[in-house]
């Protein structure tokens, strides 16, 4: 993700979030070396989705995730996840964890065919509607021995 990719991704965000994210939140992210952030794009450079994550220790969040509307169940997410792992899991994070709407069966199931699961629930972790979150996590592997989907 690049400072020129901001409108396309906030765009996204914002049809994606009851509460999306700042530009100032976007440049933090991408201005930390710690952090990855990371856009699909269209051959026509044409954003389509982005992945915001953040390796502290050895262990890694998944901090937002979203695609644009009409290019979802297109592999997207998935393919926007597995490079985030990998490049987590270089930067020496083990762990990995994220919280999603307790709603969201979409997300969930995503993540649940990437080998995360269930470790808690986050009351009222959500507004604009107020929801609780479900935390999910999994471990790191080597490339090689990432979960395939």
């Amino acid at each position: 993700m690049e400072v020129s990719d901001l409108w396309q991704v906030m765009r996204i965000d914002r049809y994606s979030f009851s509460t999306p994210w700042s530009e100032e939140s976007f440049l933090r992210e991408i201005q930390n070396p710690s952090s990855v952030t990371l856009v699909a794009t269209l051959k026509s450079r044409e954003v389509v989705g982005f992945i915001c994550a953040s390796c502290t220790a050895e262990e890694a969040e998944i901090k937002t995730l979203a695609v644009r509307a009409d290019m979802r169940r297109r592999g997207v997410a998935t393919a926007l996840m597995k490079e985030a792992m990998r490049r987590l899991y270089n930067q020496g994070c083990k762990k990995v964890f994220l919280e999603v709407r307790v709603s969201n069966t979409a997300a969930r199931r995503l993540y649940e065919k990437l080998g995360f699961r269930i470790v808690g629930v986050r009351r009222g972790y959500y507004i604009r509607p107020e929801e609780d979150a479900v935390v999910m996590s999994r471990d790191l592997y080597p490339p090689d021995r990432q979960i395939d989907s």
